[in-house]
């Protein structure tokens, strides 16, 4: 076995392991294979009854905080409260904190994030080793890491994805970037975003793209495929609203109308599959689309090979969460399978139209079903589309050369690999 020495990196995270969250068990492992130790601390115990095979090869402990407020409360308060004898100035401090966050939105939760932390501080991080706190997700992941520094003197620092940076109060976000000793976040859209939030907060706020296992996707070499009919269209989402499924589709419906013989094939699931089948009832799309649920790595990967086309119709939610820069779009560009997308957020920092991929409107369903039978169509536009696209991920979204971007950021504030010996 190997035994290692040296500084630990705790990790909080909202749940481990997740199977919509792959790029985070992908950062974990390869920051494992340059030397970082890590130790995991979740929020949830894990939802699905099955994880990608990278999740196996994590060394990585986990440990898991009380979940809610109700049954563990006692085991909550008890931690706290001998943190608090212990610490008395420090944990009025943080209670300090907790009590102006809960003013400016009224939620219980802030309690919750705080509790979790006196748990974390006093009862998993003594003996540890760990030295400094990342937490993924700017939302409640972040609350308790920010809370534990208060309440340990540790440096915490967070990644900012999607959904927790446009749905956060701008406020509780802002504070929480000043009191970081930095932020790493996955586009530029996003990173110029956190600078206005910001406010002027001396924090660093690094752009990191996720990327993909080049290795793993670079599933087709050779010419650029042709599309015959009935063309293989292939949407991977999960079920909500950021998703623009919906407007996906309406647009399959145009498509049928006009005569394209086509399947659609749909992996995934979320809160908003009974209106998603629903919707595709109501079109009289059952002959020709298929929802499959969430599928393993491996099942996925053969339907990128048997795609001829990837479509997603994301938008701007009612509550203002939106993708990044979503995996599946890259995972798709590196297979030889030609996009169709929206121009939201940072999608055109991946697909640029006419080049890589189709752009469109977010929300126009004609707009989208042009584009996805030009693409299915034009074999000269094909052609050139889709050795661009794989160009553009091989350049500027392999994992291996941005988990070192990754790694260097670390290094920068300090957080070096540990040194490993034989046991």
């Amino acid at each position: 076995m190997n035994t290692a020495r040296g500084p630990v990196l705790g990790m909080i995270l909202k749940g481990y392991p997740r199977i919509s969250e792959t790029f985070i068990s992908n950062e974990i492992l390869m920051l494992e294979k340059r030397g970082f130790a890590i130790h995991l601390f979740s929020m949830r115990q894990p939802r699905e009854d099955f994880t990608h095979e990278s999740v196996q090869r994590i060394r990585a402990r986990v440990d898991y905080l009380p979940e809610t407020l109700l049954k563990p409360l006692p085991r909550l308060l008890y931690h706290n409260l001998i943190l608090a004898h212990r610490q008395p100035g420090t944990y009025v401090a943080a209670l300090k904190t907790a009590w102006r966050r809960f003013l400016r939105t009224r939620k219980p939760a802030t309690l919750k994030h705080l509790l979790q932390a006196g748990y974390l501080a006093q009862r998993l991080l003594p003996g540890s080793g760990v030295t400094h706190l990342h937490a993924h997700f700017a939302h409640s992941p972040t609350s308790v890491a920010m809370f534990t520094s208060q309440l340990t003197g540790l440096p915490f620092s967070f990644t900012a994805h999607a959904k927790d940076i446009y749905t956060s109060d701008s406020r509780q976000l802002s504070e929480k970037i000043d009191l970081a000793r930095f932020v790493v976040t996955c586009t530029e859209y996003n990173r110029r975003h956190l600078l206005e939030v910001s406010d002027g907060h001396k924090t660093p706020i690094h752009r990191v793209y996720h990327g993909i296992d080049m290795d793993l996707f670079a599933g087709h070499e050779g010419q650029p495929r042709n599309s015959e009919q009935p063309h293989q269209i292939l949407t991977i989402a999960r079920l909500t609203a950021k998703k623009g499924l919906p407007t996906v589709y309406r647009a399959l419906k145009i498509l049928a109308d006009r005569g394209l013989v086509f399947e659609h094939t749909l992996i995934g699931d979320g809160e908003d599959r009974k209106s998603i089948l629903q919707l595709i009832k109501k079109l009289e799309l059952g002959s020709v689309t298929r929802w499959l649920g969430t599928r393993p790595h491996e099942v996925v990967l053969d339907h990128y090979r048997a795609a001829d086309l990837f479509v997603l119709g994301c938008e701007v939610a009612a509550d203002g969460d939106r993708d990044g820069i979503p995996n599946v779009l890259i995972e798709s560009m590196a297979m030889g399978v030609p996009v169709v997308a929206t121009d939201i957020s940072a999608i055109p920092e991946l697909v640029v139209d006419g080049q890589t991929g189709l752009l469109v409107p977010a929300g126009r369903p004609d707009k989208l079903a042009d584009a996805m039978q030009r693409l299915l169509t034009d074999k000269e536009l094909r052609h050139s589309v889709i050795p661009a696209a794989r160009r553009t991920v091989a350049d500027d979204f392999d994992n291996r050369r941005l988990i070192q971007d990754l790694a260097d950021v670390y290094q920068m504030e300090g957080i070096a690999p540990i040194v490993e010996r034989k046991a």
